[in-house]
């Protein structure tokens, strides 16, 4: 039986210079059941030089040109040109391990309730190490974005929430994306392996760009989702209501002088070697 069909969606903007890299990341994959279309971005670098040299390479490879619209747009775009039951976004610069898509398929053969299912994860380039992240719940997905973009999720799932919001132009589209497929139920599934590579670079004028329009962003979300972080976090009263019951034990216990000498020894001294000096 023919294993079902990945589909790999590989914007790309102006990062040519790491294309290769990315694209012999997907070629090196054991499970061969797989196309990847590259969605050159209105790059003004050789992209597409680049991109049909891997056309010719190996026909799972597709190509296809756009105006540039922001990476939600270019993934859209991606997704609609392809034929996968399963999609896999990887951004130009950065690339997957060999078994990815092989441990990824056998995952989600095993549990028909799986949304989603990523791995542990490294960074590499500027600053090399494993990239920590909590694990999956949707209080931690309501904190912050904790799964990176290149996630494995079902199309017929993406379908149903309109793929990617392309008012996302300033970042944070990935943490939109996975709150819309998860807010409503379905499992998530971390493979313990590193299967995916992170790549860093020094900062740039677009990423501090990026950085002051993100309260837009994060503005937008809260709006967006605003019942599943009610949902999670609770109403605004219960809130301050809670924060305000804090700030008083907080208050009354720094008026404590036993609470002030015992915080002080247990951090300067340790609890356990204070206990035993009193006694």
């Amino acid at each position: 039986m023919t294993p079902p069909l990945i589909s790999i969606i590989v914007p790309c903007y102006n990062q040519a210079e790491y294309l290769d890299e990315c694209l012999q990341s997907v070629l090196d994959q054991t499970y061969y059941n797989w196309e990847c279309i590259i969605v050159n971005d209105g790059s003004s670098d050789n992209t597409e030089i680049v991109a049909q040299q891997w056309l010719n390479k190996d026909g799972r490879f597709k190509y296809s040109a756009k105006e540039n619209a922001g990476l939600s747009a270019a993934r859209n775009t991606g997704i609609a040109n392809t034929n996968g039951e399963f999609i896999l976004p990887l951004d130009a610069d950065d690339k997957i391990g060999k078994d990815y898509c092989t441990k990824a398929i056998e995952v989600f053969q095993q549990d028909s309730n799986l949304k989603v299912v990523y791995c542990r994860a490294e960074k590499f380039g500027k600053y090399e190490r494993e990239w920590i992240l909590p694990p999956f719940n949707l209080k931690n997905l309501a904190d912050n974005n904790l799964i990176f973009c290149s996630a494995f999720f079902k199309r017929i799932d993406g379908e149903k929430v309109g793929f990617y919001d392309e008012k996302m132009i300033y970042g944070l589209e990935d943490w939109d994306f996975w709150i819309s497929l998860l807010k409503n139920g379905g499992e998530v599934k971390r493979i313990d392996l590193v299967l995916f590579y992170y790549r860093t670079k020094d900062s740039s004028m677009i990423t501090l760009l990026k950085s002051e329009k993100q309260e837009e962003m994060h503005k937008y979300i809260s709006l967006k989702h605003a019942e599943f972080f009610v949902n999670t976090y609770g109403s605004f009263m219960r809130n301050n209501s809670e924060l305000i019951s804090l700030k008083k034990e907080y208050s009354s216990n720094i008026k404590s002088k036993k609470y002030v000498i015992d915080l002080f020894c247990k951090t300067f001294f340790g609890f356990t070697f204070f206990r035993k000096f009193k006694g």
